[in-house]
């Protein structure tokens, strides 16, 4: 019998496994599928820049190799295009290739557009490939000075424009920003280990409850403080530390199962101390003192946790600072669309709202996806699946840390 759980607990942990290497693989930053456009209106004549992070043109290539500039600006062609009076506009050869910032590349495209009645901009790229892709527009009007911006998405492909950039993201619903957080938690491979970390270290639903609350609270104070621009965060760095909160996670987990936390606190206080030299030698791209902080940080939390009886308290401290960070995390994407002064607490609610319901509907679903397999007689030694996850965890978040960290 005790032979057959442990198959039983291999095949459960390496089906999880390779489901979250399947996403794993574009997941280069915390950040949902992406891209941006701005569309400058002149008379009948519309131009388009349009710029793309290179992980997402990946997603278009034959087996994850990026296309050709010539296959990108066909599929673009194809998609992405100005209506007026109910006919698409005329495309205007060339499209130009333009200089763009390390990992993205740049398109402009020019239209001439029949009339300039009842002017329409529609994008269908990238949603074949990521239903869940948001384009982020902005709409400049070279006659009238108006200016918006608009989010396109696959239910919103086509925005109406009527002769001037109006309306913009005054006209986002507050259910738009709600759908746009959910997104971001199911779209987020990085969030939703960090969260299957807190499901496994957590033994009783109080300890459940602890962590999660934490870590809501944590986020939520961070998110409001970035958004309303009391908090200034750099991405590169908040991107890094998300991936060490994974690591983190599952390192704890292995400490508590292995009654080891000195080894591998001293393991992870030593790597990350390595790093800072590195940094102070011109490696990388996280600043040393940052490391050595995380450093001291790590290694006095493993310690402590892997000595504590009960540290079902203490780690909803732990996970409130771990919320922090991933607050930071979720307000990147928010603070590039410049939302509107008037409405700014209507849609942060709303973004968090949708955030709490993803991270809710992910963590009740293990939970549920474990007392089913537990009914069904299939359940497994908890420290075989602990030792197992929480060992793919560490894996996952050093490699994303270290690739993020040297990018």
């Amino acid at each position: 019998m005790r032979r057959r759980n442990v198959r039983a607990a291999v095949w459960l942990v390496s089906g999880l496994v390779l489901a979250l290497l399947l996403v794993a693989r574009p997941a280069a930053a915390h950040t949902r599928s992406e891209s941006h456009s701005v569309w400058e209106i002149n008379g009948a004549d519309v131009d388009l820049a349009m710029t793309i992070p290179v992980p997402e043109l990946l997603r278009l290539g034959p087996g994850g190799a990026a296309p050709s500039d010539e296959a990108v600006k066909a599929y673009l062609s194809a998609r992405v295009y100005p209506i007026a009076a109910g006919r698409r506009c005329a495309l205007v050869p060339p499209v130009e290739t333009l200089s763009a910032a390390p990992g993205y590349r740049k398109y402009d495209f020019t239209f001439r557009c029949p009339v300039r009645d009842e002017l329409q901009i529609r994008s269908a790229a990238f949603f074949d490939v990521v239903p869940s892709h948001t384009n982020f527009a902005e709409i400049q009007d070279a006659t009238t000075g108006a200016f918006a911006e608009q989010l396109i998405t696959n239910e919103h492909q086509t925005v109406a424009i009527s002769g001037k950039a109006a309306g913009g993201l005054k006209s986002a619903s507050f259910f738009e920003f709600v759908r746009m957080g959910v997104m971001h938690i199911f779209t987020g491979v990085d969030h939703m280990s960090f969260l299957l970390g807190l499901v496994l270290i957590s033994r009783r639903l109080r300890d459940l409850v602890f962590v999660v609350s934490g870590f809501t609270i944590g986020h939520s104070l961070t998110l409001a403080l970035a958004v309303t621009g009391v908090i200034r965060p750099h991405p590169e760095f908040i991107d890094a530390l998300v991936a060490l909160t994974i690591a983190l996670i599952g390192a704890e987990n292995l400490a508590e199962q292995t009654h080891k936390p000195l080894t591998i606190a001293v393991s992870f206080g030593v790597s990350l101390a390595l790093m800072a030299l590195g940094s102070a030698l011109g490696f990388g791209e996280l600043p040393g003192l940052l490391l050595l902080g995380a450093g001291l940080f790590t290694s006095n939390y493993l310690m402590i946790s892997g000595r504590l009886a009960d540290p079902g308290r203490f780690r909803m401290m732990i996970t409130l600072v771990f919320g922090l960070i991933h607050g930071f995390g979720f307000a990147s994407n928010l603070l590039e669309m410049q939302l509107p002064t008037g409405r700014l607490a209507e849609l942060l609610v709303g973004f968090n709202l949708g955030v709490e319901i993803g991270q809710l509907t992910l963590v009740l679903g293990v939970t549920g996806l474990v007392f089913a397999v537990s009914k069904l007689k299939l359940a497994t030694p908890r420290a075989i699946t602990v030792d197992i996850a929480s060992s793919f965890l560490v894996g996952l978040g050093v490699f994303w840390f270290v690739t993020r960290s040297y990018r």
